[in-house]
């Protein structure tokens, strides 16, 4: 069994899968647009209601960091995306790739807690990306 994070971006997700392969080395798996999606079948669902996202917003995607596969979509489209409750934990496998990915990922973002040495790490940081999602950064060891 797995758990896997899957990710709204509400009309941002290209956005967000090239932000990702650029400031966390992100691996992009899958791509799949709305535009690719087959005509509905009899007795199938017609998808969620009111009107379509643009044919060229992403139905569903796949991106690897690390070992971890993240799942995106742009959603029904509707530009406001909101993550609340959730922060996304990033292992890294140094301080200086936890400096790293730290800086990318407050560019345009907000930091919520400068990265410091910690009690239970030699780094901890969070920070809110520039989509609002928030990680919290540190090595694994």
């Amino acid at each position: 069994m797995q758990i896997q994070p899957y990710l709204f971006f509400d009309g941002r997700c290209e956005e967000a899968l090239d932000f990702y392969k650029t400031a966390l080395d992100a691996e992009i798996v899958t791509k799949m647009r709305f535009k690719d999606a087959p005509a509905p079948v009899d007795g199938a669902c017609d998808g969620p209601p009111g009107p379509p996202p643009a044919a060229d917003k992403i139905m569903h995607a796949a991106f690897r960091v690390g070992k971890t596969e993240i799942l995106a979509s742009d959603g029904m489209a509707e530009g406001n995306p909101e993550f609340k409750g959730i922060s996304l934990a990033l292992l890294t496998p140094d301080i200086a790739t936890a400096d790293r990915y730290f800086a990318a990922l407050a560019a345009g973002g907000q930091v919520q807690m400068p990265q410091d040495k910690t009690f239970f790490s030699p780094r901890f940081g969070m920070v809110a990306d520039r989509f609002g999602i928030s990680w919290m950064i540190m090595p694994e060891h």
